[in-house]
Parts: C-alpha cells; structure tokens; sequence
C-alpha cells in the first residue's frame, strides 16, 4: 500500500508536464475569437510567465518519476493541439473571425505556441527510435517550415557540440543576432551538405526527392501556393510569420544552452557543455528542455527521467526568463559571462 501511494505521490511529475498545453489552448481560444484575445498566448507565454519564473522557486528533484503513460499521452495531445492551433489560425482567417492587424498578432501568438511546444515536443519526437513518433516529430517541424532541425540536431549538432564544427554552439561574446544568421545559415548548409553525401551514397540524385531537405523545402512551397489560391494571401502571409517567429524562439533556445561552452573535438560530451536551469516554469511549460545537460549526456533518454546535475553550469534564470536578456546583448553578457568557467574562456 505504501508502495503504490509513492508511486501515486511521484507520478505527480508527469502530471505537471500538461503545463506545456496551456499556451496552445489560449491560441485556439484567441485565433477562434478575434481582436484583442488573439494576444492571450504572447502576453502569457512572454510576460506572464516571464515573471512567474522570476518568483517560483528552483526544483532540483531528481528522483520523482515513475513509468507511465502520462508523458506518451501529452506527446499525442501536443500533435493534435499544433495540428488544431494552425487549422483555428486559417479558420479565423478564412471566416473574417482576425481581421486587419489582428492577422499579424495572432501569427505572433501562433508561432509562440508552435515555438514553446510544436519544435519542443519534436526535439523530443525525433530522438525516439519508433516510426511513428518519429514521424510525429518530422510532421510537427513541418508545421514551422523547418527543413534542417532534424537532420542537423540528430546527426550533426550532437555529434559537434561545443565545438568549431558547429554552429548551433554560440560563441563566448557573441550575441543573438549575430548568432542567429550564422546558426541557420550553417545549420542548412550543413544539413544540405550531408543530405547530398547520403543520397550520393544510395545512387541517388543529390537533388532529388531522396533528399529530406529538398522535399520539405518543395513541400513548404506547396502549402504556400495552395494556401494564396484557397484562402488567399492573409493566410499565407500568418502561416510563413508563425512559422518564422517558432523558429527565432528555436535559434534563442540554441542560443542560451551552449552560450560560450567549449569542448575539444576528442573530448567526450559531458554534463558541463550544456547550460542548464531547474526553474519550475521552464522545466514543466517545456518538459524539462532546461535539463539540457542531461539531455546532451544522454541523449536517448525520455525528457521526464532527465537530472539535474551540479555540475553542470546553470543559467541566471529560466528559458522564460532568459528571454528579454537574451535579446539585450550587454545584459545577456553581463548576467551570463561570469558564469564561464574561466578555462573555457582561455581555450
């Protein structure tokens, strides 16, 4: 009996996980009634949270999981809630429900949701072995228009972390948007570049459908055109903006976990070449991505058996929190700088 009350006490986790399901239903919500609500989800997820982060507490519970359910079950209401927050996005659209300049913010509101739980809920997808979570996590970065994600993050960025060899590693002094054209310009050559050795490899054209990069880019254009000659320009032009504001929200992310971290090229990946931070926000609004040390260390393992290590280098404040700092290149670099371990910097 008191082993099944632990157990009952410990699956509690799990539970606070379906956190992460919040913002997509404030986005359904604005995107079906218009005007002003379209701005629930970005004033949730950017303010709000932003500063409940700062005042809850750090939770540094490593041994609190059980196996169930639970997590395999948010996996598949986060699919169907992407899936529904872009339809409610057209749909709003098409019915003259977001009209005008509501358009712009409910794309904003759209691709924050698509940015915090879409690309979040895919990075954990696409590091499952089985077909039809993996494609789960592919259909998800679809719905962003993000053509490298899966095969840089798989077969490139943890291979190269904190290395020169890869470019989603911001280096020591560099700010965001410096940061941000160098890590998606390289992300896609890179990705293109492997692609092409692969296709190569099976005798196949290197431009050809076999090639992942290209047949989302031709897919990405199909949705376009048929999304003008449907419902018009207004929806492309809020599907393209979600999607390119999801993934600035995914660049940041890259930005503030490897920021100024440095390890050699024969040097095995470790606990101390990832930012990490137990803020409760950001551990359950996004499955415990700032347990990214751990994640790095062991990369097949589910996000909610991820630890926290103390090792580990940790962030002034949460994902939520990081945000405006992040974006204010001498606060970012005084807030985090300190932090480097100091032979990071010499190397």
């Amino acid at each position: 009996m008191l082993t099944e009350v632990n157990r009952s006490s410990k699956s509690f986790r799990n539970w606070k996980y379906f956190l992460n399901l919040i913002p997509i239903l404030l986005v359904i919500f604005g995107n079906l009634s218009g005007g002003w609500l379209t701005l629930l989800n970005f004033g949730f997820s950017f303010i709000v949270l932003g500063i409940a982060e700062m005042l809850f507490p750090e939770d540094h519970t490593n041994d609190d999981f059980v196996e169930d359910n639970l997590p395999d079950i948010l996996m598949i209401l986060s699919v169907i809630g992407q899936t529904l927050a872009i339809s409610s996005l057209i749909y709003g659209i098409v019915n003259g429900i977001i009209q005008d300049y509501w358009i712009i913010t409910a794309a904003l509101s759209t691709g924050g949701s698509s940015g915090t739980l879409a690309i979040v809920v895919a990075h954990e997808l696409i590091h499952r072995r089985q077909r039809i979570w993996n494609f789960a996590g592919r259909f998800l970065l679809f719905t962003v228009f993000n053509p490298y994600f899966y095969i840089h993050h798989l077969r490139i960025h943890h291979k190269n972390v904190g290395t020169e060899k890869d470019p989603v590693t911001a280096k020591f002094g560099e700010n965001y948007y410096q940061f941000v054209v160098r890590s998606i310009s390289g992300q896609l050559h890179q990705s293109m570049q492997m692609e092409k050795q692969r296709c190569k490899a099976l005798n196949q054209s290197p431009y050809g459908l076999t090639n992942y990069m290209v047949t989302c880019i031709i897919g990405y254009i199909g949705v376009v055109i048929c999304a003008t000659i449907f419902w018009g320009w207004e929806v492309s032009l809020a599907i393209l903006l979600q999607a390119i504001f999801a993934n600035l929200l995914l660049e940041y992310t890259n930005y503030i976990e490897h920021y100024g971290l440095i390890r050699k090229d024969n040097e095995r990946v470790n606990e101390k070449h990832s930012w990490q931070s137990d803020k409760l926000i950001s551990r359950f609004m996004l499955i415990d991505l700032s347990r990214h040390s751990d994640h790095h260390f062991h990369a097949a393992k589910p996000f909610n058996k991820l630890l926290s290590y103390p090792e580990s280098p940790v962030l002034p404040g949460g994902y939520a929190s990081m945000l405006f700092p992040a974006l204010i290149p001498p606060l970012w670099f005084k807030l985090v700088n300190d932090r480097i371990p100091s032979p990071q910097i010499a190397d």
